[in-house]
């Protein structure tokens, strides 16, 4: 009774210390956010020696940086009030008919695949598949994405997605050029025109010429000529004959680049049918809203050129390839560059870490589900509708400047004054065209047009129309179509013949199959995700629900402004609360991830160089212990790392940088540091290293992987920082999805804001910079969540949700000490929201730290960041979402692992039999009739009371070498998947 008592008082106490608004607010979201209760943070505060949150971080966030001020953001809202506001602002985008094509189209979403993926926490919250035995589910999905661009553009090595069909098409340049040694590109003047400006924008630092030009007629090959782009179709909708080009091409030994429409290939010549070596494009009218530009899955499939695949082993992004597991079973994992840039640096071949893998779940799901007969079907209704538009446009005086297309028109009108007249219909009608500098109309047309759609096109350019809807449907399907009947374009090779894309044609069917998926993965709605740096936090329901208003999924990227005013208010909210939180002057919402960012970055750094006629900087001091994206988003900026030492605290060796600043003090471009450290450690020189930079001339860039640690506690653009990229996915709640969608929008100080990225289709005012992404604001819908996030935590519960993620990691780090050495600390024993736990000790008794991650699976876990910044460690991040009671659980199984490790060392258990060797083990290993390891089932698979209800792994440990050493990255011959 008398504790009781106790308890009751210290939470009286406790209830006390809140905000009296906070009190009375009923449903709090911070509240929601938040994990741990007000009694727990103190537990967890008495337990480490601190008296309330303001004491902790008051000790480890050093005082020349404190931010003591509470930020400038509106009062927090609760989740009803928020959505009401936010639909407030959604409903003044006017939502018009787009017809206006450039690699953008309406699309049906299956509901089917929209309320079992796109709003499932259980398919969006996973991380990048690199625990593979927890992992299946979604890594068969990507495995049939591969499988549906492998066979649809008939070249047989693909990846997992990229970040859209514009960054596609430059690193489908940038890999041209590594492969043939060349530096020159000649790119077809009819190309999407966003297609064209991130190639430029992304070929120039490397060196990398670009020649625009009309491929098809005006140019001549010369030894020089890595490889030709062409769009197909081009960006007018024309279909050229590509036969004597690829022959030209290949004699000169260049490469050719075909970038594809999707659903043109059901019914045109695959580019590996014509020769191609490389083709990339966008997945998005593959069931992906348009969300006023994505996010969207880019796609990339090579051709296997020589013996040694040399496209296909150097291809950038996540390759999913087919391997076998421990018990002999087939099994799937991420293939060759698992961790690239952390193994190679500067010398990887792409910056790019995660992709759009949600977005290639759902168009891979959308194949699966409609299958090549109804893919064919809405491929054929598409180029059947635009050939029976055409027909009566003519027929009404217009020219169609292009006689072969699929499903883009070039109209030139039959008198001048007829466009002022079909804008004012066009307008009535709520329609989109694109409209060319000469007066030429560009109409596009999707699966969405229905009959109906086709008169009020006809009647906007004609003014009237003599048909009725009956007689129209009647003959959209006797029109003479380009594509049907002996055209030489039409495609003739099968595509989509394994069982999984034959099967799963029935609402019943797919729902099972997906769940079957969904079920062999690992994500938070299971247990918490540890991972060091990645930051695998609460994404609300509430944040999620508006991505799929109309309002805000059904924009056109390239639809007049004013028709975006709620995009726009939305934007510029989130602008003014992000420079508030970080201190910068400027924002930049388009990087679509946070390599994107880090690039565009650096290249608002290397441009205001140049515009400063400083071009001879070009040093990037890079600390040991950075992403290691950092050395290879440093390489593509056209800069030269150098690697500056780390101390035994984990932080910046002052004295190693000061004699480097020295040393290159005319060439020092830029610093790229991560604050707190990537050891987790708030280092208390970060002020100093800014200043030294700046005095030999370079600039700051910091790294904002881990602001999770800093909002409301201190500001980059204050303490010397003069740019950042913000993972939106990782501090602001923008979920993971399995390896993507991300957003790293990236804040500068004011001298460099004029050097942001621009944007050549809906230009960006004062900025003048090319595109890094496709849509002048990248994954706009999705920065809705965001927008949600910040609304109801306010300025008090975001500085909250800092404090409480350092005291969890400081909690947990505090229980393991005593048997796991923490590996970095900062002067006052503390860390930040994340710290190293050394592994090494135990590879002299066979233990490996892959060991300990495998054994994890058998205890529901997923695996902290293995190996990485530190080798042989692992770097936990519980992030403030987690309550005390899941931390306790993740403590008790590393602890029970250690006990474990113990007994190996002592001999209880056997050496190389034991359960952290042969972990994980699966439902089918512990049930078997042939249990042979020499310690029991019970302690395999049910070593704690909760894994009664754990998420098991449904493979044994997988064979990475085997994988490696017979790349499959495409789906099997199986007879099927059940």
């Amino acid at each position: 009774m008398v504790l009781l008592g106790r308890g009751l008082l210290a939470a009286g106490r406790i209830a006390l210390r809140r905000p009296v608004a906070r009190h009375l607010q009923y449903d709090a979201f911070v509240d929601r956010h938040i994990g741990p209760r007000r009694l727990e943070q103190q537990q967890m505060l008495d337990f480490i020696g601190y008296k309330d949150l303001d004491d902790l971080t008051g000790t480890n966030v050093p005082n020349m940086i404190k931010f003591e001020k509470a930020l400038d953001l509106p009062p927090a809202l609760d989740e009803y009030k928020m959505l009401k506001e936010l639909e407030a602002i959604a409903a003044q985008n006017k939502i018009y008919r787009s017809y206006i094509g450039m690699g953008y189209y309406d699309t049906i979403v299956p509901a089917v695949i929209s309320r079992n993926i796109l709003q499932n926490i259980g398919w969006i919250s996973q991380y990048t598949p690199y625990q593979a035995e927890i992992s299946q589910g979604r890594l068969e999905s990507l495995l049939n994405f591969q499988t549906m661009i492998a066979e649809m553009t008939g070249l047989p090595t693909t990846n997992a997605s990229l970040l859209d069909e514009a960054t596609s098409s430059a690193e489908a340049v940038a890999l041209a050029a590594r492969t043939t040694k060349r530096n020159k590109v000649i790119v077809d003047s009819f190309c999407h025109p966003q297609n064209l400006d991130v190639i430029k924008t992304r070929s120039d630092p490397l060196g990398i010429d670009i020649e625009v030009c009309d491929a098809v007629e005006g140019f001549e090959f010369d030894d020089k000529v890595a490889a030709v782009v062409v769009q197909y179709p081009n960006t007018e909708g024309r279909i050229h004959q590509f036969d004597e080009l690829i022959e030209r091409a290949h004699k000169n030994k260049s490469l050719v680049i075909m970038v594809c429409d999707l659903l043109s290939l059901t019914i045109l010549r695959s580019p590996g049918d014509l020769g191609a070596d490389i083709a990339v494009g966008s997945a998005q009218r593959f069931g992906v809203p348009l969300g006023y530009g994505g996010p969207h899955a880019g796609f990339m499939a090579v051709a296997k050129n020589d013996s040694k695949n040399a496209l296909g082993r150097n291809m950038p992004g996540r390759i999913i390839g087919v391997t076998k597991d421990s018990n002999g079973n087939r099994a799937l994992r991420l293939a060759l560059q698992t961790r690239e840039q952390h193994i190679r640096r500067d010398k990887a071949t792409s910056n790019i870490c995660t992709a759009q893998a949600l977005l290639a779940n759902m168009s891979a799901m959308y194949a699966v589900y409609h299958g090549p007969q109804r893919l064919t079907e809405i491929a054929r209704g598409v180029h059947k509708s635009t050939a029976y538009l055409a027909t009566h446009l003519r027929n009404a005086g217009h020219e169609i400047v292009h006689k072969e297309y699929f499903d883009t028109l070039k109209v030139r009108l039959k008198n001048g004054e007829a466009m002022e007249e079909l804008k004012k219909r066009a307008e009535e009608m709520k329609m989109n065209f694109r409209y060319y500098d000469n007066g030429d109309v560009g109409v596009s047309l999707d699966e969405t047009v229905k009959s109906e759609d086709l008169m009020d096109i006809i009647y906007t350019f004609n003014g009237a129309t003599e048909k009725d809807v009956t007689k129209l449907r009647e003959e959209r399907w006797e029109v003479a179509c380009p594509l049907i009947g002996n055209s030489p374009h039409s495609r003739s090779s099968l595509f989509l013949q394994h069982p999984v894309f034959n099967t799963y044609h029935s609402e019943q069917q797919l729902v099972r199959y997906m769940k079957r998926l969904e079920n062999k993965d690992v994500s938070l709605v299971h247990s918490m995700i540890p991972l060091g740096s990645c930051t695998m936090k609460l994404n609300a329901s509430a944040e999620l629900i508006p991505i799929t208003w109309p309002s805000l999924s059904s924009i056109h990227p390239f639809a007049p402004v004013e028709q975006a005013k709620g995009y726009s208010q939305i934007f510029g909210d989130l602008e003014k609360w992000l420079c508030e939180i970080t201190g910068y002057d400027n924002f930049s919402l388009q990087p679509n991830s946070g390599a994107n960012g880090e690039y565009a970055g650096l290249l608002a750094i290397r441009n205001y160089l140049i515009h400063k006629g400083q071009e001879q900087r070009n040093i990037c001091l890079i600390p040991t212990s950075a992403h290691g994206t950092n050395p290879a988003s440093a390489q593509m900026a056209n800069m030269k790392v150098v690697v500056v030492d780390s101390d035994h605290h984990g932080n910046i060796n002052y004295k190693d940088l000061a004699a480097k600043a020295e040393k290159y003090s005319n060439q020092l471009a830029a610093i790229m540091v991560t604050y707190p450290s990537t050891h987790g450690v708030f280092e208390s020189s970060i002020r100093d290293v800014c200043d030294k930079v700046h005095e030999h001339g370079g600039q700051v860039y910091l790294d904002g992987a881990n602001m999770n640690a800093q909002v409301g506690l201190c500001r980059p653009g204050d303490y010397g920082s003069d740019v950042s990229h913000l993972n939106l996915h990782k501090t602001f709640c923008i979920p993971h999805g399995g390896g993507g969608p991300g957003v790293g929008p990236i804040g500068v100080k004011k001298h460099l804001a004029p050097f942001l990225p621009g944007h050549s289709v809906i230009p960006v005012q004062g900025r003048q910079a090319g595109s890094v992404a496709a849509a002048p604001y990248g994954s706009a819908s999705i920065l809705a969540i965001t927008w949600a996030y910040i609304r109801m935590m306010g300025a008090s519960g975001l500085r909250e949700a800092s404090q409480v993620a350092i005291l969890n990691a400081n909690y947990m780090a505090k229980r393991l000490e005593n048997e796991y050495r923490i590996v970095y600390k900062d002067e006052q024993g503390l860390v930040a929201h994340e710290f190293i736990m050394d592994c090494k000790p135990f590879k002299k008794h066979g233990i490996e730290v892959v060991d300990i991650a495998k054994r994890l699976m058998d205890y529901g876990f997923h695996s902290p960041t293995m190996s990485w910044p530190v080798h042989d460690c692992l770097m936990i991040e519980p992030t403030e979402s987690e309550d005390k009671g899941e931390m306790d659980r993740l403590v008790d199984a590393l602890l029970a692992i250690r006990e474990e490790i113990r007994q190996v060392e002592n001999g209880t258990l056997d050496k190389h039999l034991n359960p952290l060797k042969m972990a994980p083990h699966t439902l089918e290993k512990v049930t078997s009739d042939t249990w042979n390891m020499p310690y029991s089932r019970e302690l395999a698979a049910f070593p704690k009371p909760w894994c009664s209800h754990k998420a098991w792994p449904t493979v044994g440990r997988v064979d990475d070498q085997y994988g490696d050493r017979n790349l499959v990255c495409t789906c099997p011959p199986i007879e099927s998947y059940q």
